[in-house]
């Protein structure tokens, strides 16, 4: 967008803000300058009111004509701005308001698409289609929407729910089970405070009690040092190294040592990982499979295409040094035979 137009885009933003409330202001009642509506008039007490020509009941406009499919919500110079224009605006707001009702944000957004008609039919007055930059940029733009639309289309040819339900399930059977435990902690800052605390459970203290007490780390602390399920990834070394050799409701013997200070650790009960659910690997699955649809269309465009690249001055690159054929068999010629020895055979030294 032109930097001249930002201004103009941020004050009919600040109105679309403003339009959250335009619903309730519809609601409010007229304005009390006016003066109610005339009661209409009563028939003289001495005329009886069967006299009175009775109201012919207003004849009902067809239904096309109540409602049509696309009625026009503005003109600009005679120029008429149709409701699916502000349909198709709206999607270029924030998401905030692309989820709001059109009704809400119908006056900024009117407001919006008239000085955009305005700022067009000025830029057609003064010819600025006819200026090469104006036609470079539009030629640029045209090819971002186009290429996007076809990305979009490919994506949803080829990126089906039932595809994306099968890599999903594909996807499980790679991924190795894991592991998880289920432990509780104390965090204490010195040895001796983690041994006391080992002491006092062993001789039957509530690890929830004193977790809540005696615990530094608060979170936890305040659930009666409960850390729920997690994976030996999850944790610092030490710590999951330890967690990992309980068993089933022992009690670490010493205290663990970590960067964070010392631990009493209790093992509450370890399983199998369960797999991801679905709806937690769907949108990563999704972008991994519109990637490689788009990609494998780039690529089998680009084995029928014949392209050629220059270099950045437009001028043909140097084709690249052809290196001389390896000769073919043995790289040095084969050696003469020795020479016969100079003795004759049978002569003795």
């Amino acid at each position: 967008m032109s930097h001249y137009l930002r201004p103009l885009r941020l004050v009919v933003l600040c109105c679309a803000a403003a339009a959250i409330a335009g619903p309730a202001a519809l609601a409010q009642p007229q304005n009390p300058a006016q003066p109610p509506a005339a009661k209409p008039a009563t028939p003289p007490a001495d005329k009886p009111a069967a006299q009175a020509p009775a109201a012919k009941p207003a004849a009902k406009p067809p239904a096309a004509a109540q409602a049509p499919k696309d009625p026009i919500v503005a003109t600009v110079n005679g120029v008429p701005v149709r409701l699916s224009e502000l349909e198709v605006a709206q999607q270029s707001l924030p998401p905030q308001y692309r989820s709001m009702p059109l009704q809400a944000v119908f006056p900024a957004l009117l407001d919006r698409l008239v000085d955009s008609k305005l700022v067009v039919q000025e830029g057609k007055k003064t010819k600025v289609t006819e200026d090469p930059a104006y036609k470079k940029r539009l030629a640029f733009v045209e090819e971002q929407v186009l290429q996007d639309f076809w990305i979009q289309r490919e994506i949803a040819k080829k990126v089906t729910a039932d595809k994306l339900r099968q890599r999903y399930e594909e996807r499980l059977k790679s991924m190795p089970t894991e592991e998880e435990v289920h432990a509780k902690h104390i965090l204490v800052a010195t040895e001796d405070e983690a041994k006391a605390l080992i002491a006092e459970i062993k001789k039957g203290a509530a690890f929830d009690k004193l977790a809540k007490e005696k615990s530094t780390d608060k979170a936890s602390g305040a659930e009666g040092g409960d850390l729920g399920w997690f994976k030996k990834s999850d944790m610092v070394k030490e710590f999951a190294d330890a967690a990992f050799d309980l068993k089933k409701g022992e009690l670490t013997e010493t205290p663990v040592k970590t960067q964070f200070g010392f631990h009493v650790i209790q093992l509450e009960d370890r399983r199998k990982a369960p797999p991801p659910a679905y709806e937690e690997l769907a949108d990563q699955l999704r972008e991994e499979m519109a990637r490689e649809a788009v990609t494998a269309e780039l690529d089998l465009m680009r084995s029928r295409a014949k392209i050629e690249k220059f270099n950045i001055d437009g001028s043909k690159p140097e084709p690249a040094a052809v290196k001389p054929a390896a000769p073919v068999g043995p790289a040095t010629p084969a050696k003469p035979p020795a020479a016969a020895p100079a003795t004759p055979p049978g002569a003795t030294k």
